[in-house]
């Protein structure tokens, strides 16, 4: 007597998963945070808050004669920086990417979040930028031009510097073997 095999797919229905990246663990659904090394460039970028805050003072100064201007300029401009710093590292530790067979998605933000989608037949070519801070922390932003006129760039800042080209290398080739067929 032969057995029935039980009725759902069969293994040669499933497609096989992508494999994980090297540096991801072994889950490749799960989205990645950013590297907590890149915290502290997020925070100086954010710091550039201070100026805006250091301007908005100079009203404040003179509409209040209380506070001389030589207090409320630079006091403005340091609560600003820590403001500014304070809220990129929170957002820094609130992005997270993802890398699937259908292509990349980037995960930004807590209330307001943001989660953007790259298809892998949008992609038209990949970029990897380092700049010299970048470069020093050991990050590259990758820079995803898609087809299309409305929002036709993604940049991902922040990434591990080996992730952000294994992850330029693996769409590039997902793209060329799509281009195959």
């Amino acid at each position: 007597m032969t057995s029935v095999p039980p009725p759902g797919p069969t293994v040669a229905s499933i497609p096989p998963p992508v494999p994980p990246l090297p540096s991801q663990p072994a889950a490749s659904g799960d989205w990645q945070p950013l590297p907590a090394r890149g915290a502290w460039l997020a925070a100086l970028g954010g710091a550039m808050l201070a100026l805006p805050f250091g301007g908005a003072s100079i009203p404040l100064a003179t509409l209040w004669p209380v506070v001389s201007p030589w207090i409320a300029i630079p006091a403005g401009a340091l609560a600003g920086a820590a403001l500014g710093a304070w809220v990129a590292v929170r957002r820094h530790r609130r992005t997270f990417w993802k890398l699937d067979g259908h292509g990349f998605a980037l995960r930004r933000g807590h209330w307001w979040r943001v989660e953007t989608r790259v298809p892998i037949s949008r992609v038209q070519h990949l970029d990897l930028k380092h700049g010299p801070l970048e470069r020093h922390a050991r990050l590259a932003t990758l820079v995803i031009h898609t087809a299309g006129t409305r929002m036709a760039t993604v940049s991902a800042t922040g990434l591990d510097a080996g992730d952000a080209q294994r992850l330029r290398d693996r769409l590039a080739h997902q793209l060329d073997h799509d281009d195959a067929l």
